[in-house]
Parts: C-alpha cells; structure tokens; sequence
C-alpha cells in the first residue's frame, strides 16, 4: 500500500477483500455475497455525493409527486432546507434494488402486468447505468433519491412507471434502503477489520521474544511480551466485529410493505420481497417498521466502540514514538514534518485516529439526540439519520485502513526497549510469587518485597543486584534459587497462566489467530 491510501474516501469505498468469510457466519451468508467472492468483487458503497445539478429557473419546475391536493409550489428556501438528495442519492443502488424486487412482487400478485414489470425493470437498469456514468441529472426539486429515481422512470418509460409506487410509501421505501445500504457498510467494516487484524498479528509475528515495560496507570507495572500487547489489540478488533454481526442479525428484517404506517389492504406479498431482498423476514409490525430506528443507533453504537479501540491504539503508538518513549520508529511513509521545525517526524496518521474518534462518537450521539421523545410513527426529522450514518462510516473505514498501514510501517528499537526495562523494578511481583512458593502469605510477601525495593531505591540499583545476605537480612526465607525469578527474561518465563504472558501461553495464542485469520507465516 502507499501513501494515496492514507486519504479517507472522498465519494465511494470499495468492498473487496479475499478473506470476509471471516466476519459472516456460513449460515448467515447470502448466495449473493458468496457469488461476489467468488469473482473476488464486493458492492460498492457511496458514501458522499457530487454537487447537484440545480437549475435556476423557477418555470422549470415540475409538479410534485404528492402535490395532487396542493395549489401553490412550496418557495424555494423551503425547497432547500427540506430537500435530501444532496446526502441520499448514496442510496441509489439500494433504491434501484428495492423498486425491482417489489415491481416483481407486484407483477405476481397481479396488481401490474409482466410486461409492466419489464418495462420498469429495464427502466431502472437504464437509471442505474446513467447514475454511474455520470449522466443522470439529480434534481433539488424533486426533493429526495426517491422521487428522482421514479420521477427519472415515469420520463424514461411512461405510464408504467406510475404504478411502481403501488402498495409503497416513501417511509417504507427509505427504511428499506437504509437497512440494505448499513448492511453492506456492516461488510466492508468487517473486512477492514480483519485486515488490521491480520497487519497486527504479522507485527507480532515479526518480534517474537520482543520484552516490554507492561503499564498500569502508566507507571511501570510488569514486563510483558510485545506480542501478548499487540494481541490485546486484536482481541479488542474480534470483539468490534462480533458486535458488527449481532447488529446485522438484527437489522436484517425487510420494512417494505408497512407502506405510511399502517400497512395497504391490496394484496401484496411481503415475504417475496423480504427474500427478494435477501432479508431474514419481513418486520412484524408496520408502525414499527417505519419509525424503528434501533438498528442505526446499534450500528454507530458498534462504530463509536470500534473508533475508540482504535484511538486507544493511537495513543499506544503517539506516545511510543515520542523521544520520551523512543520505542517505536514510523516510516517515513506514514509520518509528516513540521513547516517551521526541520527536526521533526510526527505519528500524525495515529492523532488523527485518534482525533477522528471524537467524530464516531458524536455522529452515535446526534442519532440518540435525534429519536429522542419522536411520537409514533414516522416524523420528518428522521431524515436527519442519514448524513451521520454515512459521516461514521467513512471516518471508521479510513481509520481501519490507516491504522493498518501504520503498523505495516513501523518498527520497533529493540535496543533502545532493552535499556528501558531495568527501570521500574518490573520483576517484584514475580518475587512476590517466589515467597508465595515458599509458603508465606501474599499479603506478608508483597511487605517483604516492598521493603527489598525501598533498599534498591536508596541504593539505586535492580533487585536482581542484591546480593543473599541482603535479601536475608529482609527476611531469611530468601535462597540462591530466588534469582530464578528476577530479571525481566526470568519473570516473563515464570508465567504460566491460561491467557497470560509466557511465552508459552503467548505463542498458543498467536497460533490461535494466525489460524483463525488464514495467515501465511512465510509472508
């Protein structure tokens, strides 16, 4: 990867990666998602729209859809504060995709005509082809990605296109949209993850043996191996993507066909479009369908949590690159200087991670803001879900990427790591543990080695420079074997624990996720 991938997505992002089995259970995979594997292709996300093509003159606009009852247009500041298209024209090909799978629902149960069908599927098709091309001309006036769709359809085919809205309401059709569209982000998430996932291990697996100073209110604690650190960070990721598929269980149940509010007394055939659509089923309950907004907030839930491990990885990082630290060097390929101070290399791809989080966070907040006390059922300022939705996904994919291309490039100075880990007296819990083999109490243990520590503050030296007869003169219970547990090398080899950080247990655990994320150690 280069430095053109440090950029955050300005319009799209790409969902490809070899390895998304990771994230979706076989029994949840689709066999749509499984033949896009298979061609090795993922759908692809808008996420920020061009700048609409308006048009100035007041004659050019058209009537509105809904404007059957209405006697005069709405003025035009009306027009520009209530219009969406500017944000929700990302949801074209959710859109497209859902107007096809209820004109065929439509056409079986009788309430349009096969060749109708046809007509409005080709129609569509040529809709979408002009959406990609550039040449589809999306209008202010015709307020949302809804409306310009049909409206664009009704120009391209006629009389056809009129019946497409049959038994469907823009507040059935939008949430439809929506669940289809934070589907698909869940997947390209998840495939970010697992690619970060798999650019720590590979860093693990590179400095084995690597000791570090472990930290607990970020005072020296324990020393620990780099690659029992760097795994916390995966395990963190699993659990983000664990979220990712609860949330996408729950969101994957199909709202069209709750029309308005209320459901339609003519015979549609929800349960077509559901699996149509590859939805679990359709929802139950039709006023729920259109106001229920818990899958968003779960999803920017799940993305809030994800920024912060991310921005806790950030921190980890600024600081070990700091000159104070000195224990991690960047790349020059992911590091940035300063327009007044020659000297500097600054870790800025990890602040801004850091300092994107804050984004994440506030786009869940606006959304727990925004449902709260809203009356049953659809209100207007639902509309107001998309922007922050499609604003945390991009800022979280680009903060995936980012975060793995940093530890793609970075390397750490064994040496100047080496000479750290005398400081601190790293290996006093170990010596606890040493007196607890030889029956004494902990609580009796951790006075002794406290008081073995005051002697090495005041002589300024290590505990594994104590001599026996100074340990003795602490307490008798010391013999020669106790300088099998002091020293850093010694405490690490002395634990033993399931999870902890021996080199034991930590090579089980790399083996773990070097199997469970399909690593080829030779790469």
């Amino acid at each position: 990867m280069n430095m053109e991938s440090l950029a955050v997505f300005n319009n799209s992002f790409s969902l490809s990666s070899p390895s998304h089995d990771h994230f979706i259970p076989k029994n949840l995979r689709s066999s749509r998602m499984v033949s896009l594997q298979s061609h090795g292709q993922m759908p692809k996300l808008e996420v920020r729209c061009a700048a609409l093509t308006q048009s100035t003159d007041p004659k050019s606009k058209e009537a509105k859809l809904w404007g059957g009852r209405f006697e005069e247009s709405v003025t035009d500041v009306v027009e520009r504060f209530t219009e969406s298209i500017s944000f929700d024209k990302a949801l074209y090909k959710h859109d497209i995709m859902g107007s096809k799978a209820h004109a065929s629902m439509l056409a079986k149960q009788g309430l349009i005509t096969v060749n109708d069908r046809d007509s409005i599927h080709e129609g569509l098709s040529e809709i979408e082809r002009r959406i990609e091309s550039g040449e589809f001309e999306w209008r202010t006036d015709r307020e949302d990605v809804h409306m310009n769709v049909e409206a664009a359809l009704t120009d391209l085919i006629g009389e056809p296109a009129k019946k497409l809205h049959t038994a469907r309401s823009r507040n059935d059709q939008v949430m439809t949209d929506f669940r289809l569209w934070i589907r698909d982000a869940i997947d390209a998430i998840g495939v970010k993850i697992k690619y970060l996932q798999v650019s720590l291990v590979k860093l693990a697996i590179k400095n084995e043996g690597v000791i570090v100073p472990g930290y607990t209110h970020l005072q020296r604690a324990q020393p620990v191996l780099l690659q029992h650190l760097l795994l916390a960070f995966v395990e963190q990721l699993e659990r983000d993507a664990g979220r990712l598929l609860d949330c996408r269980v729950r969101l994957n149940f199909c709202p069209l066909g709750a029309c308005a509010l209320a459901g339609t007394g003519l015979p549609i055939d929800r349960f077509m479009t559901s699996d149509a659509l590859e939805f679990t089923a359709p929802m139950r309950n039709s006023i729920d369908a259109v106001s229920d907004r818990d899958f968003v907030m779960e999803f920017l839930s799940v993305n809030a949590i994800t920024a912060i491990h991310l921005s806790r990885l950030g921190e980890e990082w600024v600081l070990w690159a700091s000159e104070e630290f000195g224990f991690v060097t960047p790349s020059d390929k992911v590091s940035t200087g300063s327009s007044i101070m020659p000297q500097k290399k600054n870790p800025d791809p990890m602040e801004l991670v850091r300092g994107k989080s804050a984004r994440v966070v506030g786009d869940l907040v606006t959304l727990l803001t925004l449902c709260k006390g809203l009356p049953l059922a659809y209100n207007r300022d639902l509309q107001e879900d998309k922007e922050p939705v499609f604003d945390s996904v991009k800022t979280i994919l680009g903060m995936l990427e980012v975060s793995a291309e940093f530890a793609q490039n970075i390397t750490f100075n064994r040496e100047r790591i080496q000479k750290s880990l005398p400081a601190g007296h790293l290996d006093a819990t170990t010596l606890a543990d040493y007196l607890v083999k030889k029956g004494i109490p902990f609580r009796t243990s951790h006075d002794i080695v406290g008081r073995a520590v005051a002697v090495c503050v005041s002589k300024s030296c290590e505990l594994q420079a104590l001599g026996v007869d100074e340990l003795k003169s602490i307490d008798p219970v010391f013999e020669k074997d106790v300088y099998e547990f002091l020293g850093v090398e010694n405490a690490v080899k002395k634990f033993s624990s399931y999870g902890s950080t021996g080199s034991a247990c930590v090579a089980s655990q790399l083996d773990h996720w070097v199997t469970k994320l399909e690593i080829n150690k030779g790469v």
